[in-house]
């Protein structure tokens, strides 16, 4: 595969920003392989997915950044990324006791699947230390309790940075996450919540959708915000159950659909395919 640059964009909706951007990109000798854009006409936004192959591209990679905020960003009050194919994003996972989605992201990693890093995998109990032994993956352990949490979580933000981190995967991590530990990471924390949100919360959500009857469960990935189950939705899918079911049913059939939405958003996550604004997320094709 060539080694490629994505631009992903958003700003105010205004005449040209489509040729702006593609005519930057020809003059510089980059040819396009994917582009994809997007009008919120409510909110009067533009967003963007671009990306190109650098086999000849006039700009050092490391450059484009900053040629691109000098001559497009700034002109049409744009925020901007850049990601370089060559680099792997680096993807902490953090764990509680439940190995389910754990094994789904390793199994991806290790098969090939995914062009991902996990430098660490970050728990606060010991039960699933086997697994990153198995996988041969560092593992730490920060035990949490209500004295000790501002420090433990500062440690465990030192340890990211320390990594050099891109996303952290909250892998059926059970345990709240302080508004401090999310501002270091804006949108940069997946979670996967074992319900189709807004839905049952607490501890036992198949108990609660059980005995309301439901006929559909669901699962839903979103970036951690300070508002507990409330961050910008990424992936979202349901299963139809029905009066046959049994809670062990609706468990079962929960954790698989818990693993695919989880891995779609990592996926999308991998891909640079998704755009926070605000508190929803375009998500490109």
């Amino acid at each position: 595969m060539k080694k490629t640059a994505i631009l992903l964009i958003h700003c105010p909706d205004q005449t040209g920003l489509v040729a702006a951007v593609t005519d930057f990109l020809h003059r510089n000798n980059g040819n396009v392989i994917s582009l994809d854009q997007h009008v919120d006409r409510q909110a009067g936004r533009f967003f963007m997915r671009v990306e190109w192959e650098l086999e000849g591209f006039n700009i050092p990679a490391e450059k484009i950044d900053e040629y691109f905020g000098t001559l497009i960003g700034q002109k049409y009050q744009m925020e901007w990324q850049v990601h370089l194919s060559a680099r792997k994003p680096r993807m902490a996972i953090f764990v509680s006791k439940m190995s389910h989605c754990l094994y789904d992201i390793l199994q991806r990693c290790m098969s090939g699947e995914w062009e991902v890093e996990i430098p660490v995998i970050v728990s606060n109990h010991e039960n699933l230390r086997y697994i990153a032994e198995r996988f041969e993956i560092p593992f730490e352990i920060f035990p949490i309790t209500k004295a000790n949490k501002a420090e433990q979580e500062q440690r465990e933000i030192e340890l990211m940075h320390k990594l050099d981190i891109d996303f952290i995967v909250l892998a059926r991590y059970m345990q709240i996450l302080s508004d401090d530990f999310v501002a270091a990471f804006p949108n940069q924390v997946i979670n996967i919540h074992h319900s189709f949100l807004p839905a049952f919360k607490g501890a036992k959500p198949y108990h609660s959708a059980f005995n309301r009857g439901v006929k559909v469960i669901g699962a839903t990935s979103h970036y951690v915000t300070a508002d507990l189950d409330e961050g910008p939705i990424i992936e979202q899918d349901v299963r139809r159950i029905s009066h046959k079911d049994t809670i062990q049913d609706l468990i079962r059939i929960g954790k698989d659909l818990e693993k695919v939405v989880l891995a779609r958003a990592i996926w999308l996550e991998i891909q640079h395919k998704i755009l926070p604004y605000q508190n929803k997320t375009i998500v490109f094709d």
